[in-house]
């Protein structure tokens, strides 16, 4: 993947998903840590958030710390969320704000210690996008003991977050494969292209599952199959389904990387008798989707940007006193097909 740079005087560590847990000092100075940089639970006590003290107070709380831990840094997704993080958090705190941005490459106890090492810090704001909804509770529980604020972004998380923001899965699962259905007249064979048992993926499959219910003629012929969200996976999992369906005319894939994986392997197999909707709107696939030949048929978008942003505002109002009048914030979804692509953009 290209390397990014960041240039701003926000620090925004960007670490590889193979270290695991590892917080730079520079940013996140871990305490109590054991050798391998996981917090150690049993002589960790979490320190106290003088600044979310002073807010709750006075209401004027001065956002020093941001940190992000997402799914995967391998995905451009979590890369231009991570880039929006630092920028707005620049705009709100100057500066001296300092922000991480780290990736739990889906593992519940690397994503775990990341929480506590935030929480350790004396992180402000932390968001999280979960690697596991249920599992992640005891780590963002302790958070909250501690005083942290915390903000699930892109999929749910339990443990009594602050607020939650993320796309309308289950809204870019309906437009999706209602896209399907239309466009195969309400009869064919369809397989879905699943991702990581996370929120987000589980809502989308749902609302894929919940329209093309209503079409007798429509069969599901795959469902349970795990790409994990990456180009890799989909490559790996359309490889096995073509070999073992000769006839699909549709793919619903849960995410962009794992559609273009998809289609990927579907010219490896010099298949062309089906066609591709996604979920993100990323780039690849607004450029796949507008070339003439390609399987690519449309994608539901989502705003990674604007998720992230809103996750840092959400995160410095409740900092400085004023809650969300709402806690979960659904953001829409939009549907880019060949028919729309030339006037209608996914995310940069």
């Amino acid at each position: 993947m290209k390397k990014i740079a960041f240039t701003s005087s926000v620090t925004l560590r960007v670490i590889a998903a193979s270290i695991l847990g590892f917080i730079s000092g520079s940013v996140v100075g871990c305490t109590n840590a054991s050798p391998d940089n996981n917090a150690t639970n049993s002589d960790t006590k979490p320190a106290t958030n003088t600044s979310a003290e002073t807010k709750t107070a006075t209401g004027n709380g001065k956002l020093r710390s941001v940190a992000f831990t997402v799914g995967d840094l391998s995905n451009p997704f979590f890369v231009l969320m991570g880039q929006a993080t630092e920028a707005e958090a620049k705009k709100i705190g100057g500066k001296d704000v300092n922000v991480t941005v780290v990736s739990s490459a889906y593992d519940l106890n690397q994503q775990s210690n990341q929480i506590e090492n935030f929480t350790a810090s004396n992180t402000d704001i932390i968001i999280v996008n979960a690697a596991d909804k249920s599992g992640i509770k005891p780590a963002i529980e302790k958070a909250k003991l501690a005083g942290r604020i915390v903000i699930a972004v892109d999929t749910g998380a339990e443990g009594g977050v602050d607020a939650t923001i993320t796309t309308n899965n289950v809204q870019a699962g309906e437009v999706s494969c209602k896209y399907i259905a239309d466009r195969l007249k309400g009869k064919g064979n369809v397989v879905i292209v699943n991702g990581p048992p996370v929120d987000s993926v589980i809502q989308r499959v749902s609302g894929c599952e919940s329209v093309l219910s209503k079409y007798p003629d429509i069969k599901i012929l795959s469902k349970n199959q795990n790409a994990e969200g990456s180009r890799d996976g989909g490559l790996r999992v359309m490889t096995d389904l073509l070999t073992t369906f000769p006839k699909i005319d549709a793919v619903f894939a849960i995410n962009d990387p794992s559609g273009v994986g998809a289609e990927l392997a579907a010219n490896q197999a010099q298949r062309k008798d089906f066609f591709i909707v996604g979920v993100d709107g990323a780039p690849e696939a607004i450029t796949a989707i507008a070339a003439k030949d390609s399987l690519y048929a449309a994608t539901a978008t989502q705003n990674p940007r604007g998720m992230a942003e809103k996750a840092v505002q959400v995160g410095n109002d409740i900092l400085n006193g004023k809650k969300p009048s709402n806690s979960t914030i659904l953001i829409p979804v939009k549907l880019i097909t060949k028919d729309n692509v030339s006037t209608e953009k996914g995310w940069k």
